[in-house]
């Protein structure tokens, strides 16, 4: 798989929808999460993203302006021990919930698939990053409608071993605009990662469409020590 570059894939897609990357810095000291929201309705934008222990949580920007919270109010990112679970929506819980009793990663996500949300039936994607002495795996999946046939869940799981130093792995929920919007198809993108945190951040970021984008997370973490820097750009504050 050729490395493509993460800007021109942000810029060139007014609508990725909502978006999750994980890799390794260019020196391979520490591993990398970023996700992204985007919002094409007055519900879907008034949403910003806030610390919640060691992960953070959506909430209303203006709470008289949430009509509907069942699928933008959940908790994209939490911590399970020397695991971090990145997602797009509430599986965030059902696979912290799973791990905790011993299940793997995918087969925490079996008793879930795509969001209700029809006619776009938006693709749950997930990641994990399990930190131990001093290395990193990860995984990402996706589980999506056979072609927008809500009858039936395509699930797809991609384990990363041993990550390349500078790459990176990203996958979002849709293909480009559209109505219904089309689910992402293929493996997740091979990217780079920057050495700063700050300098990624403003990467996607700027890279992300003006009028759509909503909210971005990013956090790095030290392989040797676990500890890890968080950083949170909300378009409403």
């Amino acid at each position: 798989m050729n490395l493509v570059s993460l800007k021109d894939e942000l810029t060139n897609n007014s609508y990725p929808g909502r978006g999750i990357i994980i890799g390794k810095t260019p020196d391979g000291r520490k591993a990398v999460a970023a996700y992204f929201i985007m919002g094409r309705s007055v519900n879907s934008r008034n949403r910003v993203f806030v610390e919640d222990g060691d992960g953070i949580r959506t909430q209303a920007y203006d709470p008289s302006k949430l009509s509907d919270p069942s699928l933008i109010i959940y908790a994209p990112v939490r911590v399970l021990g020397n695991k971090t679970i990145v997602t797009n929506g509430d599986q965030t819980d059902t696979i912290y919930q799973g791990m905790d009793i011993q299940l793997t990663f995918e087969q925490a996500l079996r008793s879930r698939e795509f969001e209700p949300d029809s006619p776009n039936y938006t693709p749950r994607i997930s990641g994990i990053i399990h930190v131990e002495d001093g290395k990193f795996n990860y995984a990402m999946s996706i589980l999506k409608s056979n072609n927008g046939d809500p009858s039936s869940c395509n699930r797809f799981t991609f384990a990363y071993e041993n990550p390349v130093p500078g790459e990176a792995h990203f996958i979002h929920t849709y293909m480009h605009d559209g109505n219904p919007l089309k689910s992402f198809e293929g493996e997740p993108k091979l990217v780079e990662v920057l050495a700063d945190p700050n300098e990624f951040t403003s990467l996607i970021w700027e890279s992300l469409n003006e009028e759509n984008k909503v909210s971005l997370f990013v956090r790095y973490i030290d392989l040797e020590t676990g500890s890890f820097e968080t950083r949170i750009i909300n378009k409403n504050e």
